[in-house]
């Protein structure tokens, strides 16, 4: 019988994918343990354990004092939780999950815009409390025609692209640097935002990207304006989003990430002019069970000693 490897859970992030982990390898979950149970696990594994998994958004930090560590394999794209400086140091590897949540979040960027655009929460509430009785509800807005401009045209954005070509929408974007596509480019956000009917922000989390959707941004926007996020909440300086709606500066926003999930800024709460949803972009039975298997596909990989078949470029 072959001998499983051992593999640190680092934290709870897809139950299906942890219990085909229990399955396949010699397991210790991590997040169950004290911190000076964690300090005796990780002693207890130095030499033995050579691989973690953890879910992209959330690892902890002490999983680096196990010396052995060789692969740090997440679930999920963004992998700033991963501190980089110290696995390029110690020539770790990491992987993602990349390319199988596409569509998934695509589905959730469009369903916002329609959402935002046709005031489809507030048309619902409208007929559950018998407003719709008493009189019509006020217009919303149709999407042909409109711009729909993308902050971060990666390989999501251009499936969202794909979605919002057939409602009639144009598409602009900016990206660090132009891409051979045939869709407006504008070399700052801002001027996208000043050009767009619809801002879409797809950008990844880190400090190059924090708070960098900002009130001039929302500015540019200008009353008509929708904003969307479906990328990282760290991006959008949440006061000024809140400022912006409160004030109608904008029109609506959708967002489904916020900078310190769970938790939500208490003024966004009871605005209705903007659609909360709880990070559930890639958040279907179909993507995640596909974004386990290619984190098991990567750990399978690293055993075997062959490539790895995500895995991520460090600085």
């Amino acid at each position: 019988m072959t001998k499983k490897h051992t593999l640190l859970v680092v934290n709870e992030f897809h139950q299906e994918t942890i219990s085909q982990l229990d399955t396949l390898y010699h397991t210790h979950h991590f997040w169950k343990h004290s911190a000076a149970e964690k300090i005796d696990l990780l002693e207890a594994l130095q030499g033995k354990c050579r691989a973690a998994a953890t879910g992209s958004w959330e690892c902890d930090s002490l999983i680096y004092k196990l010396n052995s560590l060789q692969l740090v394999s997440c679930f999920g794209v963004g992998v700033n939780a991963i501190d980089f400086e110290e696995t390029s140091r110690r020539e770790i590897k990491v992987s993602n999950t990349p390319d199988v949540l596409n569509d998934a979040v695509a589905d959730i960027a469009l369903a916002l815009i329609l959402a935002t655009t046709r005031k489809l929460v507030i048309a619902d509430k409208f007929v559950r409390s018998g407003e719709w009785k008493m009189g019509s509800l006020a217009f919303g807005n149709g999407l042909a025609n409109k711009t729909l401009g993308i902050i971060g045209l990666g390989r999501i954005g251009e499936e969202i692209v794909q979605r919002a070509l057939p409602f009639k929408l144009k598409i602009a974007y900016h990206n660090r640097a132009p891409k051979n596509l045939p869709y407006t480019y504008y070399p700052s956000i801002a001027e996208l935002a000043k050009n767009s009917d619809i801002l879409l922000c797809m950008l990844p989390g880190g400090e190059t990207t924090q708070n960098i959707i900002d009130a001039e941004i929302f500015r540019n926007l200008g009353p008509e304006g929708v904003f969307i996020n479906v990328g990282r909440g760290t991006t959008v300086d949440e006061e000024a989003l809140v400022a912006a709606l409160q004030s109608k500066q904008i029109f609506a926003a959708g967002l489904d990430v916020y900078a310190k999930e769970p938790d939500v800024p208490e003024a966004l709460l009871s605005m209705e002019n903007i659609v909360l949803l709880p990070h559930i972009g890639s958040a279907t039975i179909e993507t995640r069970r596909a974004m386990g298997n290619l984190l098991i596909e990567n750990l399978e990989a690293f055993f075997s000693n062959k490539p790895l078949p995500t895995e991520v470029s460090q600085p």
